[in-house]
């Protein structure tokens, strides 16, 4: 007869790296993970909030600038040094970079977000799948893409690049990795009230004070297949818990897209579906 764990303990013993995790979607995957059981060890620059959380959750905190290959070996060397193994890497790490016309774009403004956004992933995968494959561990990597990957038009240039080229390196490492049982994919949010849309948006619509509910408001209306339900940091983290887990033992080289079927259709002719 076999015993199935409960579903809050999905990832019971793991242990887990999360870059960019003091925050935003990082910050609830890492809470996610710890309610599942595992070991979270926190990457990120912001400091005071990372080690804060990283205590709430008795996970552990590292300074990482994952720009910085060394920073991100380092981090990954603190996983296995605390708990023996390395099992789940979420390479989440990321900015928003320069917007306003390609006319216009200056070189060394995308190199330094490219240095984040996509050698950060690099880096991420490198290091994680050598401790796994050293660790003889079938691990998982994630990598977070965004909607603006799939769809022209949600995101500069630059972010879209970066966001673009994680998903060819994720497919890729999954066709290398897999002889050693390791899993990556990706997660492709849409409309999230992350810290970086919320700038944004604030900045679009001149209110400071937008919170996100109110763009969760303005994303259920307008950019989801869902009317009325935009996307939260949890709905992300549960994505991401789900890539993490046994339950997806048979998934890899996938993009998960969490963006209420936006990317997927358009509503906007909707009234021929009437009567």
């Amino acid at each position: 007869m076999t015993h199935h764990l409960p579903s809050k303990r999905r990832l019971l013993g793991k242990v887990a790296v999360i870059t960019g995790g003091a925050r935003g979607i990082g910050a609830a995957t890492a809470k996610a993970f710890a309610e599942n059981g595992a070991y979270v060890v926190i990457a990120d620059i912001l400091d005071e909030l990372g080690a804060k959380l990283a205590d709430s959750i008795r996970g552990r905190y590292v300074h990482c600038d994952v720009s910085i290959e060394g920073d991100v070996e380092r981090a990954i060397q603190l996983a296995v040094n605390w708990k023996g193994r390395l099992d789940i890497m979420f390479n989440n790490a990321g900015i928003s970079g320069p917007e306003g016309s390609i006319t216009n774009l200056k070189m060394e403004q995308l190199m330094a977000l490219l240095a984040i956004n996509l050698n950060g992933v690099v880096h991420g995968i490198k290091h994680a799948a050598r401790a796994m494959i050293e660790g003889k561990t079938a691990g998982t990597i994630i990598c977070s893409s965004s909607s603006a990957a799939i769809m022209g038009g949600l995101a500069s240039h630059a972010y879209t690049l970066s966001k673009e080229a994680i998903l060819g390196l994720a497919r890729s490492s999954a066709c290398e990795l897999g002889v050693h049982g390791i899993r990556v994919n990706c997660v492709a949010p849409h409309g999230v009230p992350s810290e970086m849309l919320m700038s944004a948006y604030r900045r679009f619509l001149g209110n400071q004070n937008l919170q996100p509910e109110d763009v969760s408001k303005i994303v259920g209306e307008k950019g989801s297949l869902l009317r009325g339900r935009g996307g939260s940091l949890e709905d992300v983290a549960k994505a991401v818990l789900f890539l993490a887990s046994g339950d997806a033992g048979f998934i890899t080289g996938h993009n998960l897209v969490i963006d209420g079927g936006y990317t997927s259709a358009s509503n906007q002719m909707s009234f021929i579906y009437q009567g």
